[in-house]
C-alpha cells in the first residue's frame, strides 16, 4: 500500500491507496514541531479505525511546501513504514509536467503535483485555481509545460488580516453570503471577503485566458474551493483530490509498479 502525504501551510493530508482505490484519507493541522513518533501514534490510531496497520504500508511519497516538516515526515517513513520515501523536488523523480518558468526551483511542489493530477483527467491547456492558505493560478500548456501563473492571499488569510488590522472588526466564521449588501458588520465582512474573492478569481481567470490566447480548461481545487462551486462563473469544474491524484501518478511513473 502507498501512503501519500501532502503537507501544506495550514493542513497536511495523509491518504492510503491499496492499488485499486483510496482506502482512507485524514487531515491534520500542519505543525512543524510534530515529531515522527507523534505522527506514527496519530497515524496508527486512524489506520486501526479502518482495520489497517502501519505494517500494511510499504511505500510513501511526500509533497510539502513546509521544509521544516520534511525531516519528521521522512523519519516517519523510514522508521515506521520501513521504506525510503519519494520526495517531490528531490532526486531524479520524473514528472510528466515540466517547469518552464524563469526559475523552476522556485515553483512549489504542490503546484506541479496538482498539474500532474489535472493532466490525468483533462487534455489540452489548463488553468488550475487552488484555493487554500494562498490562492494560486497555474497555467499548463497543451504540451505539458508549467509556464507560471499568479499567487494571491487566500480567503481565510484575508479574513484574518482584516481582523488583525482593524481593531473593531471581529474574528468571524466564513460562509457563502446570499447577498452583496451586508446589513450588519458580520454580513458586510462575509460578503466583502467572499464575493470580493470570487470576483478576484473570475477577473484573474479572464485576464489570464485572454493573455494566453488559446482555449483552456479551468479547474478549481483546494480546501476552500467547494465554497466557490456555483459562485464562480469562470471555473468549469471542481476536483478536490488533484494533489493526491498527482502524487499517485508520480509514484506510478517513478516506481515502475502498478500501485
Amino acid at each position: 500500500m502507498l501512503l501519500a502525504i501532502d503537507c501544506g501551510n495550514t493542513n497536511a493530508l495523509f491518504a492510503v491507496h491499496d492499488g485499486n482505490r483510496w482506502c482512507s484519507q485524514w487531515r491534520t493541522a500542519t505543525n512543524t514541531s510534530r515529531t515522527a513518533d507523534e505522527y506514527a501514534v496519530w497515524l496508527h490510531q486512524l489506520l486501526a479505525m479502518d482495520q489497517l496497520e502501519l505494517g500494511d504500508i510499504d511505500a510513501c511519497i511526500i509533497s510539502t511546501v513546509v521544509p521544516q516538516s520534511l525531516f519528521h515526515l521522512r523519519n516517519l517513513s523510514r522508521r515506521y513504514l520501513k521504506c525510503e520515501p519519494m520526495v517531490i523536488g528531490e532526486g531524479d523523480l520524473t514528472l510528466s509536467i515540466t517547469s518552464a518558468t524563469d526559475n523552476p526551483a522556485e515553483v512549489g511542489a504542490d503546484r506541479l503535483v496538482n498539474a500532474v493530477g489535472a493532466r490525468s483527467l483533462v487534455e489540452g491547456a489548463l488553468l488550475l485555481v487552488d484555493s487554500g492558505t494562498a490562492t494560486t493560478f497555474d497555467v499548463v500548456t497543451a504540451d505539458d509545460k508549467f509556464i507560471g501563473g499568479a499567487i494571491s492571499p487566500g480567503m481565510y488569510l484575508s479574513l484574518e488580516a482584516l481582523h488583525d488590522a482593524a481593531a473593531k472588526l471581529p474574528r468571524i466564521a466564513m460562509q457563502k453570503p446570499e447577498k452583496s449588501i451586508g446589513t450588519n458588520t458580520i454580513n458586510a465582512m462575509q460578503t466583502g471577503i467572499f464575493w470580493g474573492h470570487v470576483e478576484m478569481i473570475d477577473g484573474l481567470v479572464r485576464r489570464i485566458r485572454k493573455e494566453y490566447g488559446k482555449p483552456m480548461t479551468v479547474i478549481g481545487t483546494g480546501g476552500v474551493s467547494p465554497l466557490f462551486d456555483g459562485a464562480s462563473t469562470e471555473i468549469a469544474r471542481f476536483e478536490s483530490d488533484l494533489t493526491i491524484r498527482g502524487l499517485l501518478e508520480i509514484y506510478r511513473q517513478n516506481a515502475g509498479q502498478n500501485v
